[in-house]
């Protein structure tokens, strides 16, 4: 094998042991109690809860699903992504700091247990359980895909699509399984910064060898004009679907468990401030990058279609840049990857152990059997990730659509739990079933589109939960309020 072909080899070798190594390090510094295993003991500082939470939230729908999508739609699906997400920095704050102060004052670990507490309703506990995890595990199988893809495209096909699935998902059981969250917080701060230098990396070698940004968004224009408009191709952006996107994140990223957990893991609120600030101009600068290079491909390729488009990143970096830097750009995706998929996996595992295996099967679960738990549901969650992804059923952005969608069903009850009063628990179990419900009958087409009135499903579906908690908080008075104002005493730490 010549020595440029082992150049990926390399590179991947080098960064996974990289990772296993940190792993190890928050190994070595963590307690076997839950607090640590699950949250590092609420002991975060304000950089490394930044890069985790843009390393959590960026994944593989933002490397090779905004290139696919840049593909199919055009250069519109940057600003939408860029200014959509970076609202969900509002989010951090207006939900995080009430989840940091609940946290600490409670104890709460997951985001159950916080529901649970605030509206008074163990059966409300184990839907939004059910659901968040309903809808997390198709955005969790993204992770081995994207890695899948991308091993396959950047070796010429010498490691396998569902091999790299495995090799990637495998190193990162390891490193969760032995450090937590810990581990997972020290791994996110590496893989943040590579993925955001690599990817501003490689759009700038892809359009080196293109003649230069103008040079290869004018011979695009050319080919496909429709990619420069503000609809998109075939009018994609209209104005309810624009609106309806960037509501999306906003309503769905804070309910994602891993992101929802992060709120309670800074060691100061000052943390949530310093991550809303920065975490609008991370969005701003980096995502044009992978929408640029989907829209590129439209050069050297220009008749994909379907879920062959989330794999032109790679199929550029092969095409236009060296060995070494394709690799190079590869580890930041793979980064991305990684990242999403550790949150993911240890977010999920304690949700399963503190909300099902203690709630419900050993409460006397003593602390080091809990992290032991946790660790094995880790091994299973990762083994149903790989098993979905071995055969991907659509696009990565139609799954992560459907997968937001799914969450934001819970939005109105968070802001309910946390700022509402005299909340009728029943009226949140309303809201939350008929939502998805909903959102069934819209995939199933039971319900005709057109009864979205243009917008995507999102906007009818959570308007209409929040309405039912609403009008059920006002027709069906709680026979107490379990809400307390215990947080008052706290608001000198704001």
């Amino acid at each position: 094998m010549a020595v440029e072909n082992l150049i990926p080899y390399l590179f991947i070798a080098v960064y996974l042991l990289f990772t296993l190594g940190v792993g190890i390090v928050g190994y070595r510094r963590q307690n076997d109690t839950p607090q640590e295993y699950f949250l590092a003991d609420r002991n975060i500082g304000p950089i490394v809860l930044f890069f985790t939470l843009i390393a959590t939230n960026f994944s593989a729908f933002t490397f090779l699903g905004f290139a696919g999508a840049g593909y199919r739609v055009g250069i519109s699906y940057y600003p939408m992504m860029a200014f959509g997400t970076a609202l969900v920095a509002v989010s951090f704050y207006f939900i995080g700091y009430k989840v940091w102060l609940l946290g600490r004052e409670k104890g709460f670990i997951t985001p159950s247990e916080l529901i649970a507490e605030r509206l008074g309703s163990q059966t409300l506990k184990v839907i939004f359980l059910v659901v968040m995890t309903i809808f997390t595990l198709p955005y969790l199988t993204l992770q081995p895909i994207g890695a899948g893809y991308l091993l396959e495209n950047l070796t010429g096909g010498q490691i396998p699509y569902f091999v790299g699935a495995t090799v990637l998902t495998v190193t990162i059981v390891l490193y969760v399984f032995t450090g937590g969250m810990r581990s997972v917080a020290l791994t996110d701060v590496l893989q943040g910064v590579l993925m955001f230098v690599l990817m501003i990396l490689a759009v700038f070698a892809v359009a080196n060898n293109l003649g230069g940004i103008g040079a290869a968004n004018s011979t695009v224009y050319q080919q496909v004009p429709e990619l420069f408009s503000r609809q998109g191709i075939n009018n994609f952006f209209t104005k309810p679907k624009w609106f309806s996107y960037m509501l999306l994140w906003v309503l769905s990223v804070p309910m994602f468990p891993q992101m929802f957990m992060r709120f309670y893991i800074p060691k100061t609120p000052t943390s949530l401030k310093v991550s809303a600030v920065l975490y609008p101009l991370i969005t701003a600068t980096m995502f044009i990058c992978p929408v640029l290079i989907g829209v590129w491909a439209h050069i050297p390729f220009p008749d994909l279609a379907g879920k062959a488009t989330d794999q032109v990143l790679p199929m550029m970096l092969a095409e236009y840049t060296p060995a070494w830097i394709a690799s190079f750009v590869m580890v930041g995706a793979l980064a991305a990857f990684m990242s999403t998929l550790d949150s993911q996996l240890l977010a999920l595992s304690s949700m399963l152990t503190r909300d099902v295996y203690i709630s419900y099967l050993r409460p006397s679960a003593s602390l080091s059997e809990q992290t032991l738990v946790g660790r094995i549901l880790i091994v299973i969650l990762a083994i149903i990730g790989l098993i979905i992804a071995y055969n991907p059923p659509a696009t990565i952005a139609a799954i992560a659509t459907q997968a937001f969608t799914g969450l934001a069903v819970l939005f109105p009850t968070v802001i309910a739990a946390l700022y509402g009063r005299n909340i009728n628990p029943l009226s949140c179990i309303i809201s939350i079933l008929i939502g998805e419900a909903v959102l069934l009958s819209f995939q199933l087409k039971l319900i005709p589109a057109s009864l979205t009135f243009g917008f995507l499903p999102v906007v009818p579906i959570v308007t209409l939960c929040s309405v039912i908690i609403l009008l059920g908080s006002l027709l069906i008075k709680p026979k107490s309020n379990p809400i307390e104002n215990s947080t008052n005493k706290n608001q000198t730490n704001k």
